[in-house]
């Protein structure tokens, strides 16, 4: 029972009814539409105030733990206020979330965490941010079981009323749902609802819903509710140290790599992890430690870097991969695609611009014989996008063109090899 805000949370993921396109530009800068296969809401949300903290959007056909350590970060930050594009569409005067409208839940953390055991939710990696980075009980009940979380899928059922069933292109609960034929375009992409379109009309559905009366908090909103709580009752509240805010990468489940070198070959210490190498100046100018084995610490979303931990828990600081995947964005699933496909076709080992431009084309290609490739693009050109001067700036384009595109310098950088020498200080490997 919650008798205070963050006393207890509940977690879910909810795939919207709804189909979807996606907005791009192939190579050629022809614009391109495509249907997208589904896409997850991923929320966290406060029993006492039923005020949502955090959400997170998914493309995954599955939503994975990585997606749910995503919703527990969103959760925890304080909220960003986003630009919205659309006309009409926007916060409100009172509509918001919690830590953006009350500056100290920022980082603030709660003591029960309700889900079910789905896989995703019981993986090692979302037990560790739980219990060991964040500190908090873990409460997993049965799966498909809505009586024993039934705030949030409360929630969800708002979001379907007041949201999905409302676009074109709502698929419905069911094949006899009358409002699935009431919203059918006839498959004309150009009605349907874009992807940039949908993350907007979320975000301001949801901060509606958090400025929404509530009749399970007698005519009061989910807002009011945590000012009450935290304000007039004085709740007692937790937050993640400092230190930890600063590194929310150490929240997953650290992993285990050992330092490998061959100093006759000219190859300094360094570390594999996920098929690439790893290094920085503190590891490769000492071969003490050459043969111990590092934990590693690392976000999902960004691999050019990870940070290593000797045994002893002293940090050796930030370690880069090596060549071309040190320098363009990308995250876990893209280079394990990325491997794969290089592994069939026996490529290169390093990711060279021009293979990934082949790769980028490659998926838009897909794109137009099922949803699922679709999703799969839609997927890896938002992980890029980011840094459209890693590959051709006109493939990465979503809904037009973004002010990095147009900073892009014409000419690619291209990582050259550095030659590798070893000096004098390597007293006990000579």
């Amino acid at each position: 029972m919650a008798t205070q805000a963050l006393d207890v949370v509940e977690f879910d993921g909810h795939r919207l009814d709804v189909r979807l396109k996606v907005v791009v530009r192939d190579p050629l800068g022809f614009e391109q539409q495509f249907e997208i296969e589904r896409i997850w809401l991923l929320v966290i949300l406060d029993v006492y105030s039923r005020a949502v903290l955090g959400y997170h959007i998914s493309l995954n056909r599955e939503y994975s733990r990585y997606d749910v350590i995503r919703t527990i970060e969103a959760a925890l930050e304080p909220h960003r206020p986003r630009s919205f594009t659309l006309p009409g569409i926007g916060y409100g005067e009172l509509g918001g979330f919690p830590s953006g409208k009350l500056p100290e839940l920022g980082y603030a953390t709660w003591r029960w965490f309700k889900a079910d055991n789905a896989k995703a939710n019981l993986a090692a990696d979302v037990r560790h941010a739980l219990a060991e980075f964040i500190g908090c009980f873990i409460d997993a009940g049965p799966a498909h079981a809505p009586d024993d979380r039934p705030y949030i899928e409360r929630f969800f059922g708002s979001i379907a009323a007041n949201l999905s069933s409302r676009l074109p292109g709502y698929t419905g609960t069911g094949a006899r749902d009358v409002r699935r034929a009431l919203s059918d375009p006839k498959k004309d992409l150009r009605l349907y609802v874009s992807l940039d379109e949908i993350e907007e009309l979320l975000e301001a559905a949801i901060a509606a819903y958090n400025a929404t009366p509530h009749d399970g908090l007698n005519g009061r909103t989910p807002l009011e509710a945590v000012a009450h709580s935290v304000r007039g009752r004085g709740a007692m509240l937790n937050w993640l140290p400092e230190a930890k805010r600063q590194t929310l990468c150490l929240m997953q489940t650290p992993r285990r790599a050992t330092v490998r070198g061959y100093l006759h070959q000219g190859q300094r210490p360094h570390i594999n992890f996920h098929g690439v190498r790893y290094t920085n100046p503190v590891l490769a100018s000492t071969a003490s430690f050459l043969g111990q084995t590092l934990r590693i610490y690392y976000n999902s979303q960004d691999l050019r870097t990870v940070r290593a931990f000797a045994g002893d828990g002293s940090e050796i600081g930030v370690l880069k991969a090596q060549g071309a995947w040190g320098e363009i964005l990308h995250d876990l699933k893209l280079r394990q695609e990325v491997l794969r496909l290089r592994g069939r076709k026996r490529l290169s080992g390093a990711m060279l611009h021009q293979y990934l431009d082949a790769y980028v084309s490659d998926k838009l290609h897909n794109a137009k014989g099922s949803r699922r490739s679709a999703s799969d693009a839609v997927r890896t050109l938002r992980t890029l996008v980011a840094q459209p001067t890693s590959v051709s700036a006109q493939a990465l384009q979503l809904s037009g063109p973004t002010p990095q595109a147009e900073a892009a310098p014409s000419v690619e950088t291209r990582v050259m090899p550095e030659r590798l020498t070893i000096g004098s200080g390597f007293v006990g490997a000579i």
